[in-house]
Parts: structure tokens; sequence; C-alpha cells
């Protein structure tokens, strides 16, 4: 077959050493994909994993208190973001990668739910007061979701992949949670709607009267 062919042809043709080149040229853009997005994947990963555990922590941070102050609120809020270091919280510009949010929401003897005053790091990231909210079982020991207090964490923060944003863009990594009240400054026995809530107030002064699973503080 390889009679009419020149040496140099030849040699060519029958020449084998550049068999594992050639294989590796074309598996090398599958295997750089598959490491730089295995990558960015595990950092979206463990920001999702930073994102919640700042939306439990800001939670916990106030319904650990009967009031609240807007300077203390604050720092509370400065506090929850660096729960995400080392990842940046702001690009390249000073622009927010990340929003933290606060709330209380409350329910009446009807077990409908309100939000009553609600905090953000962004300008608008807080929630409407009055806003109504839908409260699953899993948020409280009553089955009607009647009278309590909780404390809601929010967390949103834009993930700016490395590979691929031009085609995908910012991905949005999101979270929440609710928490009660550790120490209540009132209780449906001593005072009216809203119940077992955090005051966020300046001037007025709470003392803890009652724990909502009626424990002596």
């Amino acid at each position: 077959m390889l009679i009419g062919l020149s040496p140099r042809v030849r040699d060519l043709w029958t020449n084998t050493d550049a068999i594992a080149a050639t294989e590796f040229a074309i598996v090398l853009p599958f295997m750089l994909t598959l490491y730089l997005g295995g990558v960015e994947l595990g950092n979206g990963l463990a920001i999702g994993v930073k994102v919640s555990k700042t939306s439990h922590s800001v939670a916990d941070m106030v319904a650990q208190n009967t009031q609240v102050s807007a300077s203390r609120m604050l720092d509370i809020l400065q506090a929850a973001t660096s729960i995400m270091a080392p990842y940046a919280v702001k690009d390249a510009n000073g622009n927010s990668l990340m929003t933290v949010t606060v709330s209380q929401v409350s329910t009446d003897a009807n077990g409908n739910a309100t939000v009553q005053w609600s905090q953000s790091t962004s300008a608008n990231g807080a929630r409407t007061v009055g806003q109504k909210m839908t409260l699953s079982a899993f948020t409280t020991t009553t089955p009607t979701n009647a009278n309590i207090s909780l404390i809601l964490g929010e967390v949103s923060y834009t993930y700016k992949p490395n590979l691929g944003s031009g085609v995908t863009g910012p991905v949005t990594i999101s979270d929440s949670y609710y928490l009660f009240p550790r120490c209540s400054t009132n209780s449906p026995a001593t005072s009216s709607f809203p119940y077992y809530d955090v005051k966020l107030t300046s001037s007025t002064t709470c003392t803890c009267i009652q724990h909502l699973r009626q424990k002596s503080c």
C-alpha cells in the first residue's frame, strides 16, 4: 500500500511517536474544563455553606436580645458579613455582593403572620412592615402558629464564577432561617399582640419576663 509513496510520506504514515501527543491535545480541553468546573462548583458549594451560616448567625444574634437599638442592629448586620471570609463581600468596583436582612415576623390569634420590623445592609433589602408572611408548621410548637414572634435572618450572595460567567452570568445564592426569641419581653398573659417579640428601638427598656417555652429567664 505504501510502495508508491515517497520515503518521507512513508515515515510520516508509519510514525507512532506523536500519537500520545495528539491524544493529549484532544483530551486537554475536556480535562481543563472538568478541573476548572470542579473548582467553581466547589467554591459555589462553600459559599452556600457560608450563606446558610450567616443567615442563622444574624437571626441568633438578634434573638438573644430583648431590645435592639438602631446602632446595635447596624453592628450586628455588619458583623454578620464577616462570616463570609475569605470570600469577598464586594466586587472590584466596590459594589456589594451580599445582602443581609433581619426581620421580626409575628402572628395573631388566628396564626396570620406579618412583618413587625425589618433591617437590611441594602437600602432596598428590608421587608415592608405589615407584609404578610407564610409560615410552615415547622416554625412553631403549636399547630396554628398563633400568638408567636420569630426572628427571620435572610442572606443573598451574588456569586460571579471565573469560568463561564459570560455565558451563565452571576449566580444568586440565598438562604433564610427562623429562630424564636431567646428571652421574651411579653406574653399573652401580660400583653397584647405581638407576643414574644424583640423590640427594635433605642428608647424603650425591656425586661425579660418569660421564655417562649415557659421557662424562667
